[in-house]
């Protein structure tokens, strides 16, 4: 795989704005006692639930998959001339 530029700090932006989705759409939020990990499953779920994401097969179904999926996902949502989007 390729990778991506920002990765990590992409993640990081995907859970923030993930919670507030999650947060306004009703279906629960972030504590702060939640582990990353956690927020990246119930992320993941969430927007695959939702049709927002594509789901991995069954067998890539991993934590650096998932991490992997959810930036992508935040990279396609933020404008070009983002800070995040400039290598």
């Amino acid at each position: 795989m390729k990778k991506i530029d920002n990765e990590a700090e992409l993640l990081k932006e995907a859970l923030r704005v993930g919670g507030v989705y999650a947060k306004k759409r009703g279906v629960g939020e972030f504590e702060a006692t939640d582990s990353a990990k956690e927020k990246v499953h119930y992320l993941y779920q969430l927007l695959v639930h939702d049709k927002l994401i594509q789901p991995l097969a069954k067998q890539q179904q991993n934590d650096v998959n998932m991490k992997r999926k959810l930036a992508l996902w935040m990279a396609k949502q933020l404008p070009e001339d983002h800070p995040l989007m400039k290598a």
